[in-house]
């Protein structure tokens, strides 16, 4: 039995290194693909699969915005105009979530995927211009980002951050880096009131999420490591491509 739990362990501790490794490679890799394994692998219905990722996706979070404010200066009025609202539309896109109907919640999840996919992939090979930043809407609208972002992490467990960065910088005239910085600072503790809900609804499995959590957090280091060494550009395009082939088959066969 010993042997049994602590194999299980193992496997799910290289797991999660393997996923931490592909979200510091590409930036928007492990939570998001951690869903659809965890689904694939262990049968987890599409809330299960949610709840037990952010066991792994809320360490990552906090790291993240610890090393990004050792680094920069997080204007904490916007972090708080967008966090505040997005901590209360968390936990209850989080608390319907919980509630809707699996195979539902599981094809939102898949289209969700593909958009995000094609989204970074228009993005990726795009031609780049020299722009600068346009203030299109006034600072005192961008909780309206807190308000869609928090929506978004609830519902899906994931892509939070990902909403609020382009919408700061097409809407807000935000650079990336302060965008960044902000949607680090947005998330964290929306992250940590989506685990709460999932946990307290019975949606985590914490004996296949914490060496999930383990492992990516040792691993994550070695994934922005190598994004510095391969030709990044290319093996985005390609993660993208393999996204949406996830969402189509998680369409195909919800």
């Amino acid at each position: 039995m010993m042997h049994s739990l602590f194999f299980a362990a193992a496997v799910n501790f290289v797991l999660g290194g393997l996923l931490g490794v592909l979200g510091g490679l590409f930036g928007i890799g492990g939570g998001l693909i951690a869903i659809p394994v965890l689904g694939f692998m262990y049968g987890m219905d599409q809330q299960l699969a949610q709840g037990t990722a952010l066991v792994m996706i809320v360490p990552n979070v906090l790291i993240g915005f610890w090393r990004y404010k050792q680094r920069n200066k997080i204007e904490l009025r916007s972090a708080m105009m967008m966090g505040i609202p997005a901590v209360f539309t968390t936990y209850f896109a989080a608390h319907y979530a919980t509630v809707v109907d699996a195979a539902t919640l599981h094809f939102s999840f898949a289209i969700f995927m593909a958009v995000l996919a094609l989204y970074y992939l228009w993005t990726l090979l795009r031609k780049q211009k020299e722009i600068r930043p346009r203030v299109l809407l006034a600072e005192k609208y961008m909780f309206t980002v807190g308000i869609g972002a928090g929506a978004t992490a609830g519902f899906f467990s994931v892509g939070g951050a990902i909403v609020a960065v382009p919408a700061l910088v097409a809407f807000f005239g935000a650079t990336q880096t302060a965008a960044q910085g902000l949607g680090l600072a947005m998330v964290t503790p929306g992250t940590l009131v989506a685990l709460w809900t999932y946990a307290r609804a019975g949606h985590v499995d914490w004996g296949v999420g914490i060496p999930l959590a383990l492992g990516g957090v040792l691993s994550i280091s070695w994934g922005v490591a190598l994004a510095h060494h391969l030709p990044e550009r290319r093996l985005r395009i390609l993660f993208c491509g393999a996204l949406i082939a996830i969402s189509l088959w998680m369409m195909i066969h919800g």
